[in-house]
């Protein structure tokens, strides 16, 4: 496993007049080439002012969307939403590696930014492999001798093994920017012994993943408590033998969540602590909605229930660090947010360190108004998800290597 806590960061090197080649993640959602939401740009300002004001020149590296995709565009809006955010101009070339790209990267002189285009314009970008393959590719070899120093600030990416994020390690002296260093220190308190009791609250639509989390979390005897909600926690009723029926069972089917049932079995006759709901808001034939006990549900599952809430609510309190991971029920539907909201409160108001993962948590922080009671809130979905699941994050790995090599 990567040792976290010596992973470089920016307050190991001087930046004073080096060029440094800082990669983001700006990848945001879009409608006709216009950003939607600025929230990914926004977390990176810290890291880019303080290069900045400590005297080097930032050129930025990022990718959006995937080849395909309606969201697969060009990074020239994020340049100018980039220039409004930190208050100057930041420069924009539509090329990644090319002379054009290479002849501004050469030019750039302290206190200014480049932004080079979208990353996976390039081919090379769109293929994973070891750092040592990444390392020699076109990218980082046209680009690397350009620079003084690399910063990864993309931890969204970092369970990506592309050349942008593992191949300018070898290359370059590397170093954490501070999005990438919050995500570390936050999360590495999942698996630090000194902060127990934790408390997992796991629900959201990546049930494959999220088991996968369970049984790692379990096979290191780090959750003293699983709370399960939405489908995850369907499957271990089924597994437990409740009836949950016709309705729930053909949604599980037709999502193929079925064939999960056995390793949930496995996983509660080793005696891990998992703990399933007692009730749930359900959805009636006729479209009405109301609260149903879990071993006799009739309607369609669609939130967890108030004693649910009450009796997790309960757990929480014991706490000292609690990790919530997707929403406890069906959250577009106004009627079935409640869940969810509850569960946040609880956990905000419980005086434990937080870790908060996916998008409809986060919404609803900002709806109750609580974001000062957060502890942390993780930029990655993928990454994080890998990381619960007790995965080297590749990025993690190349700055470790990147470490040792050059002596940072």
């Amino acid at each position: 496993m990567v040792r976290l806590e010596e992973l470089p960061t920016l307050d190991s090197v001087d930046v004073s007049n080096k060029k440094v080649l800082l990669r983001v993640d700006f990848n945001s959602p879009v409608r006709d080439e216009e950003l939607l939401d600025d929230s990914r740009i926004r977390a990176h300002i810290p890291t880019i002012k303080e290069l900045l004001e400590r005297g080097a020149s930032v050129v930025v590296i990022s990718h959006q969307g995937r080849p395909g995709e309606d969201d697969f565009i060009t990074l020239e809006p994020h340049a100018r939403k980039l220039s409004e955010l930190l208050g100057q101009t930041v420069n924009f070339v539509d090329d990644v590696m090319g002379p054009e790209a290479r002849r501004r990267i050469k030019e750039l002189k302290p206190g200014e930014v480049l932004l080079l285009d979208n990353v996976r314009f390039l081919a090379e970008e769109n293929i994973n492999a070891p750092p040592e393959v990444q390392a020699r590719t076109y990218l980082v070899r046209r680009l690397s001798k350009l620079f003084d120093l690399y910063v990864n600030d993309a931890f969204a990416t970092a369970h990506r093994s592309q050349p942008s994020v593992v191949g300018f390690p070898l290359a370059l002296p590397s170093v954490m920017g501070r999005v990438m260093e919050k995500e570390v220190k936050a999360l590495s308190k999942v698996f630090n012994p000194k902060d127990s009791p934790k408390i997992f609250v796991l629900g959201g639509g990546k049930v494959p993943d999220t088991i996968s989390i369970i049984e790692n979390l379990v096979k290191n005897k780090v959750a003293d408590r699983i709370l399960t909600t939405g489908l995850v926690a369907e499957v271990f009723l089924v597994a437990k033998g409740i009836d949950l029926g016709e309705k729930n069972m053909a949604v599980l089917e037709k999502k193929g969540l079925l064939g999960l049932i056995p390793k949930a079995r496995r996983l509660l006759l080793s005696g891990a602590p998992i703990e399933t709901p007692i009730d749930f808001r359900v959805l009636d034939e006729d479209g009405s909605v109301k609260v149903e006990p879990a071993f006799s549900v009739t309607g369609l599952i669609r939130d967890v229930g108030p004693a649910t809430v009450k009796s997790y609510g309960e757990l929480m309190k014991e706490a000292k660090v609690i990790v919530m991971r997707g929403p406890a029920g069906v959250m577009e539907d106004p009627r079935f947010r409640e869940g969810t909201r509850e569960l946040v409160k609880t956990a905000l108001e419980s005086g434990a360190f937080t870790i908060f993962g996916g998008g409809h948590l986060t919404a609803v922080i900002k709806e109750l108004g609580m974001e000062d009671k957060v502890g942390h809130i993780s930029t990655g979905g993928g990454a994080l998800l890998s990381f619960l699941a007790g995965k080297d994050l590749p990025a993690l790995v190349a700055l470790e290597k990147s470490k040792e090599k050059f002596g940072i």
